[in-house]
Order: C-alpha cells, then sequence, then structure tokens
C-alpha cells in the first residue's frame, strides 16, 4: 500500500485526519471516556459468554527491575522495597503478640513503565485534550482534573480479540523493526482468524516484538525501533468502533513514525480527537500460542485501570478467559 499522506508534512496530515475521525462532542461535552462508551451491557454480555473452557491468561508483564525502561522522559523500571520481612519477624522484631509476624512492601514507579493504558489526558494536540478542551484547564500539577483514568475503571472489561499479525503477516511469528500495520494486515488476519472487529471490542493486536525482546535482551525495545500501527489505520479505528486496542510494543504505532520527522503522530490523533484508550506493552504470546492451537480468537477480557485519581496512565494486567 502506497502511503497517502506527504511525508515532509505530518502537521497537515494530522490535521487533516484528525478532522475526519473526530468524535469532539459524540457523547457530549462533559464525557470523560471516549471509545470506552461502545462498550456498552450488550458488548459485555456478549463477552462473559465466550468463557467456554475456563482457561485464563494474563497479558501483562512483570513489574521489576529487568523491565524495559532505560529512563527516557524519567521513565524507570519498578523499584520494590521491604518494609518489614520475615527476618524482623523470626528475630521478633515487629512488636506482635502470640507469635504472629508479617511482611509488608512498597513499590515505585512511573505509570507507564511496563504493561499500561494511555489514559485520555496523556496526549494533546495544539493544546487541545480529548474532546477539544485546552490541555491547561485538564492536566495541572495536580494530576488530570478531568478525565483522570479513573473514571475508566469500571468499564474496561468485554469482548476482546486477538489479532495476531505477528503469526498471519510476518515470519517465524514475528514482523521486523519498521513494519507498519495497516488496516490491509489487520483485515487479512482478522479474516484469516475466523474472526470479526466491531463495535465495543477490546482489540490487542500482536507484532511479535516482544517475544524478540525476551529472546534477544531489551535494547530498545523502550522507544527504539519497532513495527507498529501504520498512520493510515486511523480511519478503520475510528470506522470499526472499537473501544480500546493494545500492542506487545512501547509505543502502539510503526517507529520509526512514517514521516521524515514526526513524534507518534497516530497517537496525536487517536487520544485526543478520537477519544480511543491505548494499551501498550502487553504480552499476548502464550494466549497467542492457545488461539492458534484451538483456532478460537475471541474471549472474556477484562483489563482495568487502576483508580488512582488524576491518573494519564495506569498500570494494567489484563485476563483473557476462553
Amino acid at each position: 500500500m502506497t502511503f497517502p499522506h506527504d511525508r515532509t508534512d505530518p502537521a497537515g496530515a494530522i490535521a487533516a485526519t484528525a478532522k475526519s475521525v473526530s468524535n469532539w462532542g459524540r457523547w457530549g461535552e462533559d464525557d470523560v471516556l471516549g471509545t470506552l462508551n461502545f462498550l456498552d451491557e450488550a458488548k459485555r454480555r456478549e463477552g462473559a459468554a465466550l468463557v467456554r473452557r475456563g482457561v485464563s491468561f494474563s497479558l501483562s508483564q512483570s513489574f521489576d527491575m529487568n523491565g524495559p525502561q532505560k529512563g527516557w522522559r524519567r521513565r524507570t523500571n519498578p523499584v520494590h522495597t521491604m518494609l518489614d520481612t520475615g527476618t524482623d519477624a523470626a528475630l521478633g522484631n515487629q512488636g506482635f503478640p502470640h507469635g504472629i509476624g508479617g511482611a509488608d512492601d512498597v513499590i515505585a514507579m512511573p505509570l507507564q513503565c511496563s504493561t499500561q493504558w494511555d489514559g485520555l489526558g496523556h496526549i494533546f494536540d495544539h493544546g487541545r485534550a480529548w474532546n477539544g478542551r485546552r490541555a491547561e484547564k485538564v492536566v495541572t500539577a495536580d494530576g488530570d482534573l478531568v478525565t483522570g483514568i479513573e473514571h475508566m475503571a469500571p468499564y474496561v472489561a468485554g469482548r476482546g480479540v486477538l489479532l495476531d499479525v505477528g503469526r498471519v503477516i510476518g515470519e517465524n511469528g514475528e514482523l521486523p523493526d519498521g513494519f507498519a500495520v495497516t488496516e490491509d494486515h489487520l483485515t487479512v488476519t482478522a479474516e484469516a482468524h475466523g474472526v470479526s472487529v466491531g463495535r465495543g471490542d477490546l482489540v490487542v493486536v500482536r507484532t511479535g516484538r516482544l517475544a524478540r525482546a525476551r529472546r534477544e535482551g531489551w535494547g530498545d525495545y523502550a522507544g527504539g525501533d519497532a513495527p507498529g500501527l501504520s498512520f493510515t489505520t486511523a480511519g478503520w479505528l475510528h470506522r470499526t468502533e472499537i473501544a480500546a486496542i493494545a500492542t506487545d510494543t512501547w509505543g502502539f504505532e510503526v517507529r520509526p513514525n512514517e514521516f521524515d520527522r514526526a513524534f507518534q503522530p497516530l497517537h496525536q490523533v487517536a487520544i485526543p480527537h478520537m477519544g480511543l484508550l491505548i494499551g501498550e506493552m502487553w504480552d499476548p504470546d502464550a494466549l497467542a500460542a492457545d488461539c492458534a492451537a484451538d483456532g478460537v480468537y475471541a474471549f472474556w477480557l477484562t483489563a482495568a485501570p487502576l483508580p488512582i485519581t488524576g491518573a494519564v496512565g495506569s498500570p494494567v494486567n489484563p485476563i483473557a478467559v476462553k
């Protein structure tokens, strides 16, 4: 597929695409859920009815010091510290009666250092946040005052769909870095899996990039070249009316981006204009192997963000049940 945009003019392409896929005002001026509005009670019942075998899969990476982060934008890997230990209990240092002891711990981490959702306050376009609000009125030093990710916490559960593009389009189950996944690739993959994608679905796209990182080491997984969605998929993301989409890559969209000089242009359209919930650094590999074995690519998926008041992103442990 020929890239339809002028590669020297990302600003023009972003402006035109944003206008064509905008959901501003679609759910009212006070909306804080964006495309999650597509995931209604009927869709949730449809997803729950997909549970047949009762087998479950976590789609989360580990949260530990061995994670992918390298410090870009002050993003570090989680730091886990014990506050009380078995040693304290054995030595009788905890001050509890009748021999009881315990352990406590604390974790410090950026909210987007491992498997996570991008909230609606995460990305702006020319100073505008989701639904056309002024960015400085939405996110301040006190956090996201309007679209904090806590608003989404009750709703991210429904029909999940895996599109294993790496297995269908790639070699040995993986796409190379810089591979732009187009609408055609997504459509061909869905057809190969015998699965539909539509209104209210929670879509998981596997490229194989995480599998390669596990085999070869993290390298530039965090922020470097990677396969991912093409900027041209904006129309598909809007037209299908999916509720959310997640990938096994650091940045969701293809890197390098498809313009001569740009940074995450699909984010700039999808989050502030479309109101799309985007997940990154998910781990669909075990689920993908099971789907390939039984040919079933739709399942119940629950992936609630932590209700961290005012956060613009959240760690998540997505669970797929088949």
